[in-house]
């Protein structure tokens, strides 16, 4: 190689790690294929389980995946290319970040589903979204309530209250004929066991993409039991553009209130997700001004979702990870990233082959995820001192949230709001009981104890 074909290649090697560095596109493909593989199940995962619970048809539930990953898609350019610029902030981060559909909000969405539509959750969502853009521009103002003890006990009951969907899809799905029977055990194990070995003995992208590879092998594992029907893929269309306004907008107030908390919590925890990217891969914290248009961009692009049938979405952590790893910056991998969603989300044919996954799969694949949301919550936990007050606001929380719903009958004499929003999903009562016990326990109780 002569001297001016290696000083080319040092210079395209550089553009990786140059947020504005432009590789070529040979470099930036397999990064950007490594971060779809990294996220395409978790942003389709939700859209998949909500369709179930909503009890949508296939039609609907192939226009609620393409959404989620149109939306996902968009979402993203925004943070990579921030727009409206002045000298406080933007409408977006201007991060190397990762946006896609949350779960988060995935237990208050079943709880919504049940209740009333998915019309009811979107009208929440952008209540959800004016909220993050109100937390967005008074971010100083409003972080301190949100410690890692507070934040961490609120990713760790999201965790825990998604473990029953995850049995529940694991034995088939609740609603099926052959719940619970061996076939479907046989297949969510063989998916588990396929997803926890190259978690931890793969290397490389087998590990990467772990969950997609075991929902792979378990669904061929499944297409020998006859579990799949091929039947919609074949009726589906090869380009379809996402319909504005599919499943209308309703404003139910106790559905706004349940997601809008949670749309508070979420846009303060995505400043650990922005920050654990600048300081993971560029060697400093963020600016104000990166937080706040990020968090803008956050709210405002989940009220542009929702007119379009996307649910709520949020930074993803796992492509937080590979940015801190590989130390590769530039927008146009994440932007090409973007742009493979985008291309996955206007072919029907695509969006409908992900409804044909059997629920028994999904639950085999999905029950680590839920255990490592859990786990993350218990790491932000441990960030901070566990002594008897901080232990004491982690344990009531939990107990009182997880209590409540667990006994659903006990709000059975209050007004119907307050089950929607208190006895349907522990995230909410969780989030209110350790936001307050943080506010009124001494801090010094430990030190009086003694």
């Amino acid at each position: 190689m002569s001297t001016k074909e290696t000083g080319h290649s040092r210079q395209m090697d550089k553009a990786l790690f140059d947020f504005y560095g432009k590789p070529s596109f040979g470099q930036a493909m397999p990064l950007a294929i490594q971060h779809v593989l990294a996220m395409i199940v978790g942003c389709v995962t939700p859209s998949i389980i909500v369709a179930g619970v909503a009890g949508l048809s296939q039609q609907d539930s192939v226009i609620l995946i393409q959404a989620a990953l149109v939306m996902s898609a968009l979402t993203t350019l925004l943070q990579l290319f921030p727009f409206i610029k002045t000298k406080w902030f933007a409408i977006g981060s201007g991060l190397p970040v990762m946006m896609g559909i949350s779960f988060a909000y995935v237990p208050s969405m079943q709880a919504i589903a049940v209740e009333y539509d998915i019309a009811t959750i979107l009208g929440a969502q952008i209540v959800g979204g004016i909220i993050a853009l109100l937390v967005g521009l008074n971010i100083k103002r409003i972080r301190k309530f949100f410690p890692p003890l507070i934040t961490g006990t609120v990713v760790f009951a999201i965790g825990l209250s998604l473990y029953p969907t995850a049995i529940n899809y694991m034995a088939g799905g609740a609603s099926s004929e052959k719940y619970g029977s061996w076939q479907n055990w046989l297949v969510a194990i063989i998916t588990l066991i396929v997803v926890t070995f190259l978690n931890h003995y793969g290397k490389g992208i087998w590990k990467l993409a772990s969950i997609l590879i075991g929902i792979i092998v378990g669904y061929i594992v499944a297409l020998f039991f006859g579990m799949i029907d091929f039947s919609s893929v074949a009726s589906a269309s090869f380009f379809q553009l996402p319909k504005p306004m599919h499943f209308g907008i309703t404003f139910e107030p106790s559905s706004c209130v349940a997601i809008g908390i949670l749309f508070a919590i979420n846009a303060v925890q995505a400043i650990g997700d922005f920050s654990a990217t600048t300081t993971g891969a560029m060697n400093r914290m963020p600016t104000d001004k990166e937080l706040t248009g990020g968090i803008v961009g956050y709210g405002i692009s989940n009220i542009i979702c929702a007119f379009f049938g996307g649910l709520p979405t949020a930074t993803y952590s796992q492509n937080v990870g590979i940015v801190a790893t590989t130390k590769v910056t530039s927008r146009r991998v994440m932007g090409l990233s973007a742009v493979i969603l985008l291309a996955a989300g206007l072919i029907p044919k695509f969006s409908s082959l992900l409804t044909t996954i059997p629920y028994c799969v999904l639950g085999g694949a999905t029950i680590s995820v839920f255990a490592s949301i859990a786990m993350t919550g218990m790491k932000l936990i441990a960030s901070e001192e566990l002594n008897f007050r901080n232990t004491s606001i982690v344990g009531l929380a939990i107990a009182v949230g997880m209590g409540v719903t667990q006994a659903s009958a006990s709000l059975a004499q209050f007004p119907d709001w307050v089950t929607t929003i208190f006895g349907k999903s522990p995230v909410v009562l969780a989030t209110i009981s350790a936001i307050i016990l943080n506010l009124v326990l001494p801090k010094q109780m430990d030190v009086k104890a003694k």
